[in-house]
């Protein structure tokens, strides 16, 4: 009996564990550029517990007509500077100018260009050219003066190179990615996470009604033993 309720319980657990992970998904569908959190098991049966991971595949392109909105066509990743100061990437492009006047993406982390972090002076007009090249029309500028400040950082991982995600939504690698002049980006447009939300939802059903049987069995494993030890003591 004792066997039968551990095993319950872990199951219940571990279900807890998934849905969080795709309540989490679904909280993110709408983050430009977010990639999918997964729950795996660690080994051949559900005994062997999760581990997380992170779906990689690319989300789809949505116009959106802003200049500072930014995505990469294909593979590759932008380089991002975290709160820490760290080297991290990610695929999101909602670009702006925080009061610093430095580049960064929608959650406030720096954009890095390929000598640093990204200044970007008052302008009336900016631009957001295939290879990453950022050019603007100073505020009070001449309408033909056009000056480049700057180029994103385009990077590509190598085939089997592991990237993993942490709890900022950055993306990781033990060995940094290096640029890649094949990465090109569209400028006035926004790569959007790679959820499904239909399967999200259905996902959320199922679990559900996993956990909601593992409590069942739970109980049903209590009120066993509690039988068992009743018929002992009468003995």
């Amino acid at each position: 009996m004792n066997k039968l309720l551990d095993i319950a319980a872990f199951g219940a657990r571990e279900t807890s564990l998934a849905q969080a992970v795709n309540s989490h998904n679904l909280a993110n569908a709408s983050t430009p550029g977010f990639r999918k959190d997964l729950a795996l098991y660690t080994g051949p049966t559900a005994a062997s517990g999760l581990q997380p991971g992170v779906d990689l595949s690319v989300g789809q392109m949505q116009t959106s007509g802003n200049p500072l909105d930014v995505a990469i066509n294909g593979e590759g990743y932008f380089v991002i500077e975290d709160a820490a100061g760290e080297v991290a990437y990610s695929r999101r492009g909602d670009f702006r100018v925080d009061q610093n006047e430095f580049l960064t993406d929608g959650a406030g982390n720096r954009v890095l260009g390929q000598g640093g972090p990204i200044n970007v002076p008052p302008y009336s007009e900016i631009n957001v050219g295939v290879d990453g090249t950022i050019s603007l029309r100073p505020t009070g500028g001449e309408a033909a003066e056009l000056v480049e400040i700057g180029r994103l950082q385009l990077v590509q991982a190598e085939p089997g190179q592991v990237l993993t995600k942490t709890p900022d939504g950055l993306l990781r690698s033990p060995v940094a990615l290096f640029e890649n002049a094949e990465v090109k980006v569209v400028s006035g447009a926004l790569e959007g996470s790679n959820v499904n939300v239909v399967e999200s939802l259905v996902t959320m059903i199922d679990l559900a009604r996993r956990f909601e049987s593992q409590v069942k069995l739970m109980q049903s494993a209590e009120e066993n033993r509690a039988r068992l030890d009743q018929l002992l003591r009468l003995n």
